[in-house]
């Protein structure tokens, strides 16, 4: 259903507005009867502003009649972020977890960070900071 795609590829995430549900990894498969989504945590605040956003894009081009089903079962993982999406995030200046391991400064590229608090701007990232730049930064935390 790649109509229904293109129409959840426009619905941002609220808290990352620089990033499609799609390209989060959020929005898990689609048919004309339904759209299946994983929040990035079973306790994500944002999860009822996704649903909602995502049932007016749906309405708004003609998909009234299909439902939106969330699922938490399997979580959510950062392997779903499109390569897409991990680029948008470092432009936006979050760090998106890369498939080795390694974190990098998203504003000067350096490898030469630390984790400051296991905490960040919200429960789904950490906050980090560059020795280099010494500019603080989100990461998305890896799971």
């Amino acid at each position: 259903m790649q109509p229904i795609w293109d129409v959840l590829a426009e619905v941002a995430d609220p808290e990352i507005p620089a990033v499609s549900v799609v390209e989060l990894g959020i929005v898990r498969d689609v048919s004309e009867e339904r759209v299946v989504i994983t929040p990035t945590y079973s306790g994500c605040p944002a999860t009822l502003f996704i649903e909602q956003s995502i049932r007016a894009a749906l309405d708004a081009a003609g998909y009234r009649g299909t439902a939106i089903q969330t699922v938490i079962s399997p979580p959510w993982t950062t392997e779903w972020i499109t390569p897409e999406g991990r680029e948008k995030l470092r432009r936006y200046g979050i760090a998106p977890p890369e498939p080795s391991g390694e974190v990098h400064c998203p504003q000067c590229g350096s490898a030469e960070v630390e984790e400051v608090s296991r905490f960040g701007s919200t429960p789904c990232k950490s906050q980090w900071r560059c020795r280099d730049c010494l500019e603080p930064f989100d990461r998305f935390k890896c799971h």
